[in-house]
């Protein structure tokens, strides 16, 4: 079993920062892609970035620039450090991670959230 817990988020200013962190803690081999997910009130769940196993990294066009996903150099937590926030930025931020727990078997996991609210 993995589990993911993310921490970091928080209510901040428009044009503020914050880095949200997802740390997995259980019994497994390795984390293949880690993804962090948003969602607002009334809307469904996106995909905000994605990084692999080799450290390829992808994101959401409204993001590119002002976010950036990655990893600890403990290697089970990756970060989304977010710039230059805006208030349809708000949300609750997801982390979903596809855990490698022995060979030829992987599972996908998610955390519980954190809330993310970009206001003045």
């Amino acid at each position: 079993q993995v589990q993911l817990v993310e921490s970091g988020g928080g209510l901040v200013q428009p044009g503020g920062s914050l880095r949200l962190s997802c740390a997995a803690s259980g019994s497994f081999f390795r984390l293949n892609a880690v993804g962090w997910y948003r969602q607002a009130p009334g809307k469904q769940r996106e995909l905000v970035a994605r990084i692999t196993s080799g450290g390829s990294t992808n994101y959401l066009d409204s993001m590119k620039g002002r976010f950036t996903i990655f990893r600890g150099n403990a290697k089970n937590t990756v970060y989304l450090q977010m710039n230059s926030l805006k208030p349809e930025d708000t949300a609750v931020y997801y982390c979903n991670a596809d855990a490698l727990l022995r060979a030829g078997e992987s599972y996908d996991y998610w955390g519980q959230g954190t809330q993310v609210t970009v206001s003045s």
